[in-house]
């Protein structure tokens, strides 16, 4: 088992007042699963994201990424494994509009410690990857939203992650583009990437193998026909 949250709830405070945003959650996702999380605005699902990416911690419960218990974690320790162990895919790409293609992609590598020439050599083979070998040297500004997009996934992608956590990753895309990214997810998880991908939308949710519904911060499954429906 990759991931494991168990029990988990998530409370924040707004004024006196505690607002219980996750109720309960468990979820088991196993190696090599490609898990769509779907749900409308304000289900809670930002905040499962954030507690699955390491961005946030949760009030109460487990969770163990690969077997490692990541909540007794400090800060720190919490950062490089989120480097490491995690790759982030945004809806708004958030790439540096004044690097290269080439630099973007880099990036966590830099933050990795590996040198400058291991770091332009994986970042082209991700680039590659992503069948953007011929816009390298490309900044963002002179990428479609596609493009970027992409960009963004080899970014994701450079430290071989145990897990590609996307968040709504075709909301700023127009449908081809669209397209294109979901066939290039369900490539990465046919070679063995793990994929959990957050989403309201239904069609892109039944990409996945296996949807889950967040509504009022609690969860269940969904058969395919219910996704599809």
């Amino acid at each position: 088992m990759i991931l494991e949250l168990d029990h988990i709830f998530k409370d924040y405070l707004q004024g006196k007042m505690t607002v219980p945003v996750l109720k309960d959650v468990t979820l088991h996702v196993e190696k090599g699963e490609y898990v769509a999380i779907m749900g409308p605005s304000g289900s809670g699902k930002t905040t499962l994201m954030n507690i699955i990416g390491c961005l946030d911690v949760p009030t109460s419960g487990s969770y163990k990424l690969g077997g490692n218990d990541l909540l007794h974690h400090k800060d720190k320790e919490m950062s490089r494994i989120r480097n490491r162990s995690i790759g982030f895919v945004f809806q708004s790409f958030n790439l540096l509009p004044r690097q290269s293609a080439l630099d973007n992609v880099a990036l966590p590598l830099l933050y990795a410690g590996v040198s400058r020439k291991d770091r332009r050599s994986r970042a082209a083979q991700a680039l590659k990857k992503v069948g953007l070998e011929d816009r390298m040297n490309f900044k963002p500004t002179q990428l479609s939203g596609g493009q970027k997009q992409r960009v963004a996934i080899a970014r994701a992608i450079v430290s071989e992650p145990d897990i590609l956590l996307a968040d709504e990753p075709t909301g700023a895309l127009d449908s081809a583009s669209g397209h294109q990214v979901m066939e290039l997810f369900q490539q990465l998880n046919e070679e063995g990437m793990t994929l959990i991908m957050i989403t309201h939308d239904s069609e892109i949710a039944a990409h996945a193998k296996r949807t889950i519904l967040i509504r009022d911060g609690i969860l269940s499954s969904m058969k395919e026909e219910e996704v599809l429906s």
